[in-house]
């Protein structure tokens, strides 16, 4: 990307953790690809973490926002305005088509108000057990390993098990490996950026990656296609999980119901976004662990004070204060969203900067998340930032989003993190090894190589 030069900062020491190396000098359209291709928040400049907002043209006008008023402009203010950007729409719709992540106005309106009451908080703490056994099955696994273990392969094996069973808990037909592998290969080849997607050229032009990636796509519809109309056949579980309530679910103003696509499509969104998401809040978590021994040892007590030696409940979440400080600093400085970018539809003003209809507008959550002018000396891990009644503008830390638009499954999420990591921390230590994480951006804030830390009974 073409931008100011940044000002040159001091190599990060061993007294912070893993940082992207934001970019330090004008790249180009094909060297934006290539960057793009291998870390997306490597086209953030370092520049973008000292200012509320950057401009610049790269094949399209694009500006950078980290101000929060202009922020919640955005996202709060005038969100009809300011739809997902045409990149993200190429970028998810073969994978999970109109879908509440990706649908604009009226049609995402309707799939919201259907979609709401399966995550009222009374269906969260319901399907709460199954989180507290996968805590339990994950505790038991990474006690038995022998050497480093890559911290991050298991939290993915754990949060998939919870979104499978929460989400197909009779499991009629629903293929949890090929869904799972069809995700994980998506993520991995068909969701990075393309010179053609930096070039802003339209998304009837084949990318070669998405293209490779139908049959896996196809796949993965079809097994969930086959497990929809098997729960039609039996008919709703004793305690309903997440398919009886979608099923159920009606827009109140509309009496609009979903049919089996958009059941399909909205289903694929909560599997993709429910254990990706918190697999890897989780794996950052215990690299934050890790990585501060007296943080680790402060957060097994409360653990351990509040738990013994049983896995956590969400009746402890309440009472696992600082746990959920961990698991907010872990997503502050490691966000799953952690690049989003909008289309402005409008002239508009931000900042104080010209906005024309068709600029992308990028919301660098992970630049927002370490801005100087912030949060102080934002590249540390602390926790106690967001201790009760800590100062925070409300537009300053976006993990999940903010607005009409913000995760619909964000107290699903947490709840999960707070139940698994407080399991694990209390009844495990967590040690650094030689091989770093190394923080890359696709869709999502990915661990390049895994998180490898040594595990030992407390």
């Amino acid at each position: 990307m073409d931008d100011l030069a940044a000002p040159q900062l001091s190599e990060q020491s061993s007294h912070y953790p893993a940082r992207v190396p934001l970019g330090r000098r004008p790249l180009g359209i094909l060297g934006s690809a290539l960057v793009a291709r291998r870390n997306v928040l490597e086209l953030i400049p370092e520049i973008a973490t000292r200012q509320p907002m950057v401009s610049g043209r790269t094949g399209k006008r694009w500006h950078m926002v980290m101000d929060p008023g202009a922020l919640a402009i955005v996202l709060k203010d005038r969100v009809d305005d300011y739809p997902k950007s045409v990149v993200t729409k190429l970028l998810l719709e073969p994978a999970i088509g109109q879908s509440l992540f990706v649908a604009e106005g009226a049609h995402w309106r309707w799939q919201r108000r259907a979609a709401a009451p399966a995550f009222a908080q009374r269906h969260v703490e319901a399907l709460a057990p199954v989180m507290t056994a996968a805590a339990e099955a994950s505790r038991r696994r990474l006690a038995s390993a022998t050497g480093p273990v890559d911290v991050f392969a298991e939290t993915v094996a754990a949060t998939f098990e919870v979104i499978s069973d929460v989400t197909f808990s009779g499991g009629e037909g629903f293929d949890r490996d090929a869904v799972h592998q069809a995700i994980d290969s998506y993520i991995s080849s068909a969701a990075r950026l393309s010179v053609m997607d930096i070039l802003g050229l339209p998304g009837w032009i084949p990318r070669p990656g998405r293209v490779r990636s139908g049959s896996d796509l196809k796949r993965m519809k079809r097994v969930a296609d086959d497990a929809i109309r098997a729960r039609a056949q039996s008919g709703p579980r004793p305690t309903p999980d997440l398919l009886d309530l979608l099923r159920a679910g009606q827009d109140p103003e509309t009496g609009r119901a979903m049919s089996t696509g958009e059941l399909r499509d909205n289903l694929l969104t909560f599997i993709v976004a429910g254990h990706e998401t918190t697999a890897l809040t989780l794996a950052w978590a215990l690299y934050l662990l890790a990585f501060d021994p007296q943080v680790q040892d402060r957060a097994a007590a409360e653990a351990r004070g509040v738990l013994g030696a049983r896995a956590a409940t969400a009746a402890d979440v309440p009472r696992l204060p600082y746990l959920r400080q961990i698991v907010d600093e872990a997503l502050r400085l490691y966000p799953p969203a952690a690049f989003l970018s909008r289309t402005a539809l409008i002239h508009d003003r931000l900042c104080g900067r010209e906005v024309r209809p068709g600029d992308t507008i990028m919301l660098p959550v992970y630049a927002l998340h370490r801005h100087h002018m912030l949060w102080e000396d934002p590249d540390r891990f602390d926790p106690d930032r967001f201790a009760p009644g800590a100062p925070r503008d409300r537009f300053a830390f976006l993990p999940f989003g903010a607005g009409p638009r913000i995760c619909i499954g964000a107290s699903f999420a947490v709840q999960e993190a707070v139940i698994i990591l407080s399991t694990l921390v209390a009844g495990l230590r967590f040690g650094l090894t030689a091989r770093a994480p190394e923080p890359r951006m696709i869709l999502t804030l990915r661990p390049h190589g895994g998180v490898w830390l040594t595990v030992t009974p407390r």
